[in-house]
């Protein structure tokens, strides 16, 4: 059965909508009906909705809106638009939006039965494509398990010479943080202890992204990748309660300080041993903390590393060669670890870039690409002192041409494409991609920058040159539609009607006298 919601402030429509439905499918559908946008995602909240139809003028959310805020619950529903406005923008906006179709009323009723029809086809496909994807997965657990196990043996063994970017992307690992957990298995025998181990990969994998290593003798390697503020400790307490409560209180478990650069997992790993070795005969739960800097230290440095990330952004450039020096000295006086000032540069080196980035979408340093290599290569000070000062210059001239410019970058890159293919066939989001930006951000940049739309930017554009163009009397109006990106040489001259108040043909005649 097909779950349907029905979406208008017209009960009338509404009602019509439900007879036809229920005369062509009975049995087969299931109707829903609301008379508003957010009825409709109260609707889609609480049920299991498979088709939507939904009209786009109603009193508070418009359809459009509402779409949005629905792919976000669900982007597997199919959205059906119905609706009295047959303008080119609004059904451009629906289908970018994900909308599967657009009707305008009055509509036959055979091409809503069809279109129906249309909708089950394609959410049968969704539903095989997914039980497909459960047999491959299935299929590819046990090779994952081995991909798994090569990955921890490389972090342990292999780091220095191991290229870990295919495993980071075969896993998924896109956060930089990580921690190292060893976990010594009780004296077990053999059985026991592969009993042990199913228990142990069902609770970690459970409660957190990780990759788990293979029992090695009497211990299991677990790499965790979590958000840099999250509480380690809380879901170690919980996963060391679980393991001792199924298995055995003699456990040991030892936990890693947090790591970001992935040729450090060697150490991180010794930090998990020295952990465990710190366990007492009984077992237990233990943090490698031996090197844990003061509280006050390591917050001054934090402090300093947010100034500076703050008088950047404020484009305060006499600051920020002396903050530089600052929060190198800080980390100095914090870490005698060099890795843990590696760690803790290369974070701030990020909230940098990031400083760029909310003034200039488009940025690009290739130095930012290879801050670890670069790290790598410190032992000094000084050396350390000068990487930073001059990554941070060159973003604060970054951050004063976006902001002192007449026009944001990506807006003057997008115009720039947008002239150069008026002819060709192209929307926001291939207009998106091309630049490197979210359609999304691409759509508010335009809005802030040009006052209107990108398709209404677009269309003014097109219909501009069409007018110079027309100038030129050995041009058919036919060529100079296809050379404004207009195929469809009727809809041209509606648009051009629109916004001159003649045709092509009578500006041609008028221009002429």
């Amino acid at each position: 059965m097909y779950s349907i919601l029905l979406t208008d402030d017209e009960k009338l429509e509404i009602e019509s909508l439900k007879i036809i439905l229920t005369k062509n499918f009975m049995e087969e559908v299931s109707i829903v009906t609301a008379n508003s946008g957010s009825k409709a995602l109260e609707v889609v909240h609480n049920q299991k909705i498979d088709i939507v139809f939904m009209d786009i003028q109603m009193p508070g959310l418009n359809g459009l809106e509402t779409i949005s805020l629905i792919k976000q619950i669900n982007p597997n529903i199919v959205v059906i638009i119905l609706s009295a406005y047959n303008q080119f923008q609004y059904a451009q906006q629906a289908l970018n939006l994900g909308a599967f179709k657009y009707l305008t009323k009055p509509v036959n009723r055979n091409l809503i039965v069809q279109t129906v029809r249309n909708a089950m086809s394609l959410i049968d496909s969704m539903h095989q494509n997914l039980t497909d994807n459960i047999e491959l997965h299935e299929k590819l657990s046990s090779v994952s398990t081995m991909v798994e196990s090569d990955f921890i043996y490389s972090c342990i063994f292999n780091n220095k010479t191991t290229d870990f970017s295919d495993y980071l992307s075969y896993f998924g690992i896109e956060n930089s943080f990580y921690y190292v957990t060893a976990v010594e298995l009780p004296g077990l025998g053999h059985t026991e202890r592969q009993k042990f181990y199913e228990e142990l990969r069902d609770v970690f994998s459970s409660k957190c992204k990780c990759i788990i290593g293979s029992l090695m003798e009497n211990k299991v390697v677990i790499f965790l990748y979590l958000p840099k503020d999250f509480d380690i400790k809380s879901l170690m307490d919980e996963i060391f309660l679980l393991l001792s409560t199924r298995i055995s209180s003699a456990i040991k478990i030892g936990v890693s300080n947090m790591f970001s650069d992935i040729s450090c997992s060697h150490t991180a790993y010794n930090n998990s041993i020295s952990a465990i070795n710190s366990c007492g005969g009984k077992g237990g739960l233990s943090y490698f903390t031996s090197q844990n800097p003061s509280a006050f230290e390591a917050e001054n440095a934090r402090k300093i590393a947010e100034l500076l990330v703050a008088k950047l952004y404020a484009e305060d450039i006499a600051s920020v060669k002396s903050l530089c020096s600052e929060y190198i000295e800080a980390l100095f006086a914090t870490y005698s670890d060099t890795d843990k000032i590696r760690n803790s540069l290369f974070e701030t080196l990020l909230n940098i870039k990031n400083a760029v980035l909310k003034v200039d979408a488009s940025y690009k340093n290739e130095a930012f690409d290879s801050i670890f290599p670069s790290l790598a290569r410190f032992t000094e000070k000084e050396d350390f002192e000068a990487y930073l000062s001059s990554r941070a210059v060159e973003c604060f001239l970054a951050i004063s041409e976006a902001k002192n410019g007449s026009e944001n970058p990506v807006i003057k890159k997008a115009c720039k494409f947008i002239e150069e293919h008026l002819a060709e066939d192209f929307g926001l989001e291939a207009l998106a991609q091309e630049l490197g930006v979210s359609p999304y951000h691409l759509s508010r940049l335009f809005k802030e920058e040009k006052g209107e739309n990108f398709i209404n930017y677009v269309t003014s554009l097109r219909l501009e040159r069409a007018k110079k163009l027309l100038g030129n009397p050995s041009l058919i109006i036919k060529e100079i539609s296809t050379e404004v990106g207009y195929n469809d040489q009727n809809y041209f001259t509606k648009l051009f009607k629109q916004k001159f108040g003649l045709t092509p043909t009578e500006y041609r005649e008028c221009a002429g006298k």
